[in-house]
């Protein structure tokens, strides 16, 4: 059965709007058969630096936990590649768990004239 877990450093800072948001994205997901690793989009932002942030839920629905190290990925809308990065700090999400996480593309990682509304965030190679 699928959980829903925040990292120790989410669980201590997160907003209450933004975990209830994120507890009914949870509640309202469906995830598909046979697809170990998966995502649900929250939200997407630029900060203060210009850095294009994408928040979503990230479902491993398999029998093993999984590592992010040194994974590349891609946000897409459209069947568009707006954005791609390979992330390198580690994340670990246990098996049949979901958790919420941000990725940060860095400025020159994504085209900045698109709107990124709707887009979905990919593992390149997976």
């Amino acid at each position: 059965m699928q959980k829903l877990t925040f990292q120790s450093a989410w669980e201590k800072t997160i907003a209450e709007q933004d975990r209830e948001k994120i507890k009914q994205a949870f509640l309202n997901v469906r995830l598909s058969v046979g697809k170990d690793i998966q995502f649900t989009s929250l939200w997407q932002t630029k900060n203060h630096r210009g850095e294009l942030l994408v928040a979503v839920l990230i479902h491993n629905t398999s029998e093993q936990d999984f590592q992010f190290s040194d994974q590349k990925m891609r946000y897409k809308t459209n069947g568009k590649t707006l954005a791609d990065h390979t992330f390198s700090p580690l994340i670990i999400v246990e098996k049949q768990t979901s958790m919420p996480w941000t990725f940060i593309f860095p400025v020159g990682r994504f085209d900045n004239t698109n709107h990124f509304e709707d887009g979905e965030l990919y593992l390149v190679g997976k």
